[in-house]
């Protein structure tokens, strides 16, 4: 499982691996019951704080996508089809919030944005 640590990053450490890890899941890298790294290993593995790693899987178990079992080690949860969806959809609001933000700075109609997303859409 290769997690890469952005220092650029506005987002916390702790949320970029939940991001990535989600993403792996998300994609079918990751499969239903596969075991992940326990949380003193991807700690040393990435270079950061076991608190770091602890509140990420917290996070990630908070959000249905994995399950954790005392002396036994965390798992990626057979996902819901609507919590997948869900997530998408958060997902592909937030770019979209980003491409309007974008295009109302650059003074982009409404109309040439949905123009764009429709030839977009198309393809």
């Amino acid at each position: 499982m290769d997690i890469i640590i952005s220092n650029s990053s506005n987002d916390p450490i702790y949320l970029q691996i939940v991001n990535q890890i989600k993403a792996l899941i998300m994609s079918g890298e990751l499969s239903p019951g596969e075991a992940l790294p326990s949380m003193r290993n991807l700690a040393m593995q990435m270079r950061v704080s076991l608190i770091t790693t602890k509140r990420a899987y917290e996070e990630l178990e908070r959000d249905g996508f994995i399950e954790t079992y005392t002396g036994k080690g965390s798992f990626v949860k057979a996902q819901n089809e609507e919590l997948l969806r869900e997530e998408n959809l958060r997902q592909i609001e937030d770019n979209m919030q980003k491409a309007v933000d974008k295009a109302k700075m650059s003074g982009i109609t409404y109309e040439e944005l949905k123009d764009i997303l429709k030839m977009l859409f198309d393809e």
